[in-house]
């Protein structure tokens, strides 16, 4: 112990033995004057006075340069055996079977769900009980925090066995796909790269029953599909990486791996963007606007998109915003603007379009932005035989939804925080979008009275006579 802190320690056990209240001055004063006169004693004694770089302990080390192999190849080994290590502590599907073994062994009763299958409940005596008959990997489990976490409202202050046991089985599974993920973190600075998801991908892909029907031909497009999806939404800055706690965290690795199942249901596939009817229906969408067939789309092609309605002011937006190959977009940039036209109610999708909307670059949307929009809205309108709406009308019911902190101008945080953002894009877009906005109430009240009819209709059926 050095010289300073034993003082210190000295003067702050004499002001506890004295019971006196604590005086920070008074500290700071008797903490500058020790520090001089250690400084003092040892620059006398020929030694440079002491600086935070010899009191506070390293704990960052840059990682190697590309030229350092030695050191890459020995960083590489050490993050392999870790990851092994850390694999190895993981429960396997045996131990898991005897763990559910030990649960229901030690299960303290039941809570009624009307039914033939009551809940299984477990108090903490019970849970105790159970911690020292499991296995030591599986002991780590058993605290107190975590039967904290799953108390119900249960009047005998118990926790369902099966929701344990699932959050057991949860977190091994995370922790294994982190490991998984991990493994292809070529950096080792717990994110991956564009080429590091798609090897992920790529490899994971023949252990995914599911995409047993795609054609190898077809892999390529696959793996860039999918891998679109993490990055459009999960890297919003374009930095060309995606941290992996940000991947586990999301949604969207259960819903990949949601296709290792044998059997699927036709809502879940359609509503997947992993699964194979869905990479092969915006695969295919993308092939049906390529009309001159050279793997590029133009304005005039993307202009045909969905109902063929979006403005041509918009489209202008799209290609002089987004990454083109003389002046035509590739599947990639594609998939980014399929992703944000199907989620528009999604911060990151209001992200993509108010960079489009932004004409001026300015961070907001005054009326002059608004205006450049609608006016081509109103020239589509018009082409069409429709009745033209005026701007001003329009633009005070933008206003009115976003109500924005500055009344002259509206920023994506008021678009994404007033949750009209989705609608504010379609209003200035697309003509479909914007006859669906102002026809809204007409269509409320249609699909009410086709529900009513419907339901009546049901009724008025005659029902088949009971054999009894």
């Amino acid at each position: 112990m050095s010289w300073l802190e034993t003082s210190l320690k000295r003067y702050v056990a004499a002001n506890a033995a004295q019971a006196k209240p604590r005086n920070v001055a008074e500290e700071r004063e008797h903490f500058s004057v020790e520090y001089a006169a250690l400084k003092a004693h040892m620059l006398k004694a020929g030694r440079s006075a002491p600086s935070s770089s010899t009191i506070i302990p390293r704990f960052y080390f840059k990682p190697p340069r590309d030229d350092q192999i030695l050191h890459q190849k020995l960083r590489e080994e050490a993050r392999a055996a870790f990851l092994q290590r850390k694999s190895a502590q993981l429960l396997d599907n045996e131990e898991l079977q005897a763990l559910w073994t030990v649960l229901e062994e030690h299960s303290g009763g039941t809570r009624e769900l009307g039914g033939a299958d009551d809940e299984k409940m477990t108090d903490y005596s019970d849970f105790a009980r159970a911690a020292a008959t499991a296995t030591p990997k599986a002991r780590r489990h058993f605290t107190s925090i975590t039967f904290a976490k799953l108390l119900e409202k249960d009047a005998h202050g118990r926790v369902s066995t099966i929701k344990f046991f699932n959050y057991v089985m949860r977190k091994v599974w995370l922790h294994q796909t982190r490991i998984g993920l991990s493994l292809y973190d070529v950096a080792g600075l717990g994110y991956l790269r564009e080429s590091d998801l798609e090897n992920y991908i790529f490899e994971l892909i023949p252990t995914l029953p599911q995409l047993d029907c795609l054609e190898k031909s077809f892999y390529s497009f696959y793996v860039c599909t999918a891998v679109r999806k993490f990055f459009f939404f999960l890297d919003p800055l374009r930095t060309g990486r995606v941290k992996i706690v940000d991947m586990l965290a999301s949604s969207f690795l259960d819903d990949l791996l949601e296709l290792r199942e044998e059997e699927l249901a036709k809502e879940a596939e359609d509503a997947n963007w992993f699964s194979a009817p869905s990479a092969l229906r915006v695969y295919g969408q993308y092939l049906n606007l390529d009309t001159d067939h050279n793997g590029m789309l133009s304005k005039a092609e993307l202009a045909k998109y969905g109902s063929g309605t979006l403005t041509s002011a918009f489209v202008e937006r799209v290609f002089q915003e987004c990454l083109t190959y003389e002046g035509e977009m590739d599947y990639k940039t594609y998939l980014d603007f399929v992703l944000a036209m199907e989620n528009k109610k999604e911060p990151q999708a209001v992200q993509y379009f108010f960079r489009l909307l932004d004409v001026r670059a300015m961070g907001s949307l005054n009326v002059y932005d608004l205006h450049f929009f609608f006016r081509s809205m109103q020239e589509m309108m018009q082409r069409n035989g429709q009745e033209v709406i005026g701007f001003q009308d329009v633009k005070d019911e933008i206003f009115d939804m976003v109500k924005p902190a500055d009344p002259l101008r509206i920023a994506l945080q008021d678009l994404i925080s007033s949750g009209q953002g989705g609608t504010v894009v379609s209003i200035l877009i697309d003509l479909n979008g914007f006859w669906t906005y102002e026809n809204r109430e007409v269509i409320l009240a249609e699909n009410a009275a086709a529900g009513g009819d419907q339901q009546q209709q049901q009724q008025q059926q005659p029902q088949e006579p009971v054999n009894i």
